[in-house]
C-alpha cells in the first residue's frame, strides 16, 4: 500500500520516486493505493475510497454506513443551512425539510439546496 508523495505518483511504475509507503496519513478518500499483477500479467491499481464524491453513488438509494457517517452528514447540512439562513436573513422553521433535501441531494449527486 502507498500514497502519492507527489502529484500523479500513483500512475508511475513501482519503485518510482514520489510514492510514499503506507496509507495516506488522514485516510483521505481517493488518497491510498495498492498495486498487483494478476496471473495473466495484467497490472492493477486499487484506490481506497472512504467517502464517495457526489454523483458516484446509486441515486435510487440513500443510506449512511454508520452513526459517524450520519453525524458528519448532519454537520455538513447544519453548516450549509447556517449559510442559507444568513442569505435569507431569517430563521427557517422548516429546517428539517431543508436538512433532508440537502442530505439526499448530497448523497445522490443532485444539486444542493442553497
Amino acid at each position: 500500500m502507498f500514497h502519492p508523495g507527489a502529484p500523479g505518483a500513483q500512475f508511475q511504475p513501482a519503485g518510482t520516486s514520489g510514492r510514499s509507503g503506507g496509507a495516506d496519513d488522514d485516510h483521505a478518500s481517493y488518497g491510498s493505493f495498492a498495486t498487483f499483477t494478476d496471473p495473466d500479467g495484467n497490472g492493477w491499481l486499487l484506490q481506497e475510497v472512504t467517502t464517495r464524491l457526489p454523483g458516484r453513488v446509486d441515486t435510487g438509494q440513500t443510506s449512511y454506513a454508520s452513526a459517524d457517517d450520519l453525524m458528519r452528514a448532519l454537520l455538513r447540512a447544519a453548516t450549509a443551512h447556517g449559510e442559507h439562513e444568513k442569505r435569507t436573513g431569517q430563521y427557517d422553521q422548516e429546517w428539517p425539510v431543508w436538512y433532508a433535501a440537502y442530505m439526499v441531494a448530497e448523497q445522490t449527486g443532485a444539486e444542493l439546496p442553497s
